[in-house]
């Protein structure tokens, strides 16, 4: 694990602009049919149930790698989504498919997570799409520095001490999962039930 955060904060407050009905434009790498994915979230689950309510574990359909934002549905105009798409298309045809490692866990103040390796073809993918952004809207949300390629398992529902988390990931013996990354999605995306759920907007293939 990495440096350990102080306490555990509840993920669930209200980012700005969210509220209940609202829909959100990005790009995500999803894990449908990814069963070694699936099977290391399930053993992290099995092992975080005990913790009961302070943790919301995330079920293998909505497992997701977090890449770009791009705006609200209502603020931004879907021709301008239908366009980043098609130059999306265009600049992802050029980075391979690729095979990642994802795990260990890695605990942050939010969530439990699993870092993904090797991370530089994520990094290309997002370059890629932020590229297609900039060339349909002139300008890309969110920042290109900062970001680091991961799943998370459970997010963290309340505060409270770092310590029980700690020992139950420390004390895991689990093999790490191999994923085939082959395509990015676009997905509109709500957090409404205390979840992150999505449906497909265009799925982009990968060169």
């Amino acid at each position: 694990m990495s440096t350990q955060p102080e306490a555990m904060q509840n993920h669930w407050w209200w980012r700005p602009g969210w509220s209940v009905g609202r829909r959100f434009y990005t790009w995500h790498l999803t894990f449908e049919g990814q069963h070694d994915v699936h099977r290391l979230a399930a053993e992290y689950r099995s092992a975080l149930a005990p913790l009961g309510d302070a943790f919301t574990p995330i079920p293998d359909r909505w497992l997701h790698l977090t890449m770009q934002g791009i705006g609200f549905v209502g603020e931004t105009k879907e021709q301008d989504v239908h366009a980043i798409v098609d130059a999306a298309q265009a600049r992802l045809a050029s980075v391979p498919a690729f095979d990642a490692q994802i795990g260990p866990a890695v605990l942050d103040p939010e969530a439990v997570l699993l870092h993904v390796h090797p991370d530089g073809p994520v990094h290309a993918i997002r370059g890629g799409i932020r590229e297609s952004i900039g060339d349909v809207l002139g300008e890309v949300p969110e920042k290109a520095e900062g970001f680091t390629p991961h799943v998370s398992v459970a997010y963290s529902a309340a505060g409270g001490p770092v310590e029980p988390i700690a020992q139950i990931l420390t004390s895991l013996d689990v093999a790490p999962a191999q994923a085939r990354i082959s395509s990015a999605e676009l997905i509109v995306i709500h957090r409404d039930n205390q979840m992150y759920e999505w449906e497909t907007f265009a799925k982009v293939a990968l060169g």
